[in-house]
């Protein structure tokens, strides 16, 4: 399960994050009034999602022993009428013939972060 802690000070828009062991930092670019220190927090949904993608197939092909020798994806965020739309584009480098590509086309449908942001969460927010 995963967990994460973030705190912000008076410095605009500021934020450390940690999780699993480790700290990073957020902030919003200076056209938004931040410093730009830090990982906007689109960057950070897009950035789990690319890490999710790559991290799923890999260990797909792995599990399959198929020749998949690199992945990279490239990832959009936008709104339309106040909803959000993500584009992704992944370019496979390997061998993999077109069954493998279109089982990874399958599989990458269903990795954990798409299926949770295209399902939704729930989020029950409380204050100490």
């Amino acid at each position: 399960m995963a967990h994460a802690r973030a705190h912000i000070g008076t410095t605009d828009f500021l934020t450390t994050i940690e999780t699993g062991g480790r700290t990073l930092s957020a902030d919003e670019p200076e056209a938004l009034g931040g410093g730009n220190a830090g990982f906007a927090p689109y960057d950070l949904l897009l950035a789990s999602l690319a890490a999710c993608t790559c991290i799923t197939l890999r260990m797909y092909a792995a599990r399959k022993g198929w020749p998949l020798e690199a992945i990279d994806v490239e990832l959009h965020h936008s709104k339309d009428d106040k909803r959000s739309k993500i584009t992704r584009v992944l370019t496979l480098t390997g061998a993999l013939d077109e069954a493998q590509r279109a089982r990874l086309a399958e599989v990458v449908e269903r990795t954990p972060v798409t299926l949770t942001l295209k399902e939704g969460a729930d989020i029950a927010t409380t204050f100490n």
